[in-house]
């Protein structure tokens, strides 16, 4: 192999198994955040590491950017041809760099929406403000990010209650929903717990 992709989780399993990697091996790292003490666990195991950034909804990687060792969080990077992206403030106006506001997609790889939810598309795919083509639109990821001066995105966490475990995508509201239903439960609440740092 040449060139692998894996979400943290799994190369986080694969590093405590001992896996000593390969330096002409390419790291593809997707899925879910990744955080720097994993990221210099890898850079010291292959030959590249790339983090690729994207909702399924643009048609799974929206950004890509190459992971060079340093102090600093692991960026998203800018977005890739065809896409744009922006970062706003709840009042759907740019935010300046440095500054957090919710990650919205727009271009040729974004969805039309979701299959038979007409209430989330509506929700989730808004007309693009910005844009100049007819019928236009963008997607409200959830994600809170912020501009880097070098034109990258740092990742911030999410504006929901959504949470990802090992990539999956969890609603934590639904789950806590389904345990309230059982007659022997008053109230529920449910939560994402690392079980060591990065890893949930």
């Amino acid at each position: 192999a040449t060139v692998m992709q894996a979400t943290p989780a799994t190369w986080r399993m694969l590093i405590d198994a001992d896996w000593q990697g390969d330096s002409r091996l390419k790291v593809f790292s997707v899925g879910e955040a990744l955080d720097r003490q994993l990221a210099d666990q890898l850079l010291e195991r292959c030959g590249e590491l790339w983090n690729l950034y994207g909702p399924t909804e643009t048609t799974v990687y929206s950004s890509v950017v190459r992971v060079a060792g340093s102090a600093g969080p692991v960026p998203l990077g800018p977005p890739l041809a065809n896409t744009r992206f922006y970062v706003l403030d709840q009042f759907m106006n740019p935010v300046p760099i440095g500054i957090y506001g919710e990650l919205l997609i727009g271009g040729a790889g974004l969805a039309h929406g979701y299959l038979g939810r007409p209430d989330l598309t509506a929700e989730k795919f808004i007309p693009d403000p910005f844009g100049n083509d007819p019928g236009a639109r963008l997607y409200r990821t959830g994600d809170l990010v912020r501009y880097l001066e070098d034109g990258n995105l740092e990742f911030g966490g999410r504006l929901d209650h959504q949470v990802k475990v090992r990539g999956f995508r969890i609603e934590l509201g639904e789950i806590e929903d389904a345990l309230s239903r059982h007659p022997s439960v008053r109230s529920a609440v449910a939560l994402a717990r690392e079980v060591r740092p990065g890893e949930q």
